[in-house]
């Protein structure tokens, strides 16, 4: 006959909620043991528990399949061949250590119902958690930024360290509410802000609610159908084409460039302005709308979708930084570039550097590209035909020597001249 650990909860507050069958368990099983005291059920207990482990242990893995291990050995030697195993909360949530049970061949897994920390986090919140759409997760069980739609509940919250891992991967100034000593007479439900989480003394006993978080996923999808309804209900959209919108996106791009030049102009300054930055959001907006729109023609065709596209860069870019994702070393930003130009003739079946180049480029834009392929073979530069492309060139040289954007510095130059055309007009206009 298998062995078994049958795993019993303590609910929260200071006795605790059990069911009548764990009680009788706690009570009157040969073989009983504790994953931790430190929970305030757990303090009347007269039961062994693994504590002095956790102190022994140089990891939480480790520890985890220690008592796992030990868990088993006890059970193949228990005179009814069970032994009752008493953790925190709930048996079946963010209990690693019964999911390491459920991965053995040689034991039967048994839980037992409990109150969970999400029983009681939903009756201090006063949600319902199926209408709400809730979501449970580990605040230790990745470190990219947490993805929406919430609401989250948020555990393993249990320090101050912890707390600002999470600040880390939520938005700005996103609104969170502390979860602390639920249950218990100095229970909290404190309403903060992610920028004001590590100023929490956490503990084993807090967790976190973020009633809503909008992320780039959800916004994307509701442009994605917001871009179906236009498709199936504007006949303006509806007349568009792959060729029609070119020029749309050629415009929309320069007006992010402008948008964006003058954002980086108010950064240089160290100075802030909102209806610059509002512009370049809405710019780079105006920008990605375009991007969508050819996506969406493309998937009625049948040939690919702005999730393909989406997932598609990020591989490429995936492959193109080894540095990262791989075990390729570099020092410096140009040994990126370096290989950046190797991986990509490879990934493409390239035969020359030259291959990919967009020739429609501006010219001063298409010069510095060529100059740079051709500097990283060993190339000088090729006299001019005549005295004014020899100038051109020169200069256009000098402003890659001296990583100068000409456009950008003639663009500058312009529009302080025009600059200066408004203000000669407006006084002209001063009776």
């Amino acid at each position: 006959m298998t062995a078994t650990v049958r795993v019993v909860g303590l609910g929260p507050g200071d006795a605790g909620q059990v069911t009548r069958a764990t009680w009788e368990l706690l009570t009157h099983a040969p073989l009983v043991r504790l994953r931790t005291r430190v929970h305030p059920a757990a303090a009347n207990l007269d039961l062994e528990s693994y504590d002095a482990w956790y102190e022994a242990s140089s990891s939480f893995e480790v520890l985890y399949q220690r008592i796992v291990d030990d868990l088993v050995r006890l059970a193949q030697s228990s005179p009814n061949g069970e032994v009752v195993y008493v953790v925190p909360g709930s048996p079946v949530v963010a209990e690693q250590t019964v999911v390491l049970l459920r991965g053995r061949s040689d034991v039967d897994v048994i839980c037992e119902p409990a109150v969970s920390v999400i029983d009681v986090a939903c009756a201090a919140l006063g949600i319902d958690p199926m209408a709400q759409g809730l979501r449970v997760v580990d605040a230790l069980e990745s470190t990219e930024a947490f993805r929406g739609p919430g609401p989250l509940l948020i555990l393993q919250t249990y320090a101050p360290e912890v707390l600002a891992t999470v600040a880390d991967r939520l938005p700005r100034a996103c609104e969170v509410v502390i979860l602390h000593h639920l249950g218990l007479a100095d229970q909290q439900l404190i309403v903060t802000s992610s920028d004001e989480l590590t100023s929490f003394a956490a503990d084993h006993l807090t967790s976190l609610y973020v009633a809503g978080l909008r992320g780039a996923g959800e916004a994307t999808e509701d442009l994605v159908s917001f871009m179906r309804r236009l498709r199936a209900e504007c006949p303006w959209d509806q007349e568009q084409t792959h060729e029609s919108l070119t020029r749309h996106l050629v415009e929309e791009a320069y007006e992010a460039l402008d948008a964006l030049s003058a954002l980086a102009a108010m950064v240089s300054a160290n100075e802030e302005d909102e209806l610059v930055v509002a512009h370049a959001e809405e710019e780079l907006g105006d920008l990605l709308f375009q991007i969508i729109f050819h996506s969406e023609l493309a998937d009625e065709e049948g040939r690919f979708t702005f999730a393909t596209v989406a997932d598609g860069v990020r591989d490429k870019l995936t492959g193109r930084h080894p540095h990262i994702f791989g075990d390729v070393v570099v020092n410096s930003a140009s040994d990126v570039e370096a290989n950046w130009e190797v991986l990509k003739q490879r990934e493409k079946g390239r035969s020359s550097v030259l291959d990919g180049v967009a020739w429609h480029l501006p010219a001063l834009a298409l010069f510095a590209k060529v100059q740079k392929k051709a500097e990283r073979l060993g190339l000088s530069v090729e006299n001019a035909s005549d005295d004014l492309t020899a100038a051109l060139v020169a200069l256009a040289q000098r402003g890659l020597d001296e990583d100068v954007d000409l456009e950008a510095a003639l663009r500058a130059h312009v529009l302080a001249v025009a600059q200066r055309i408004r203000a000669i007009e407006e006084t002209a206009k001063t009776p």
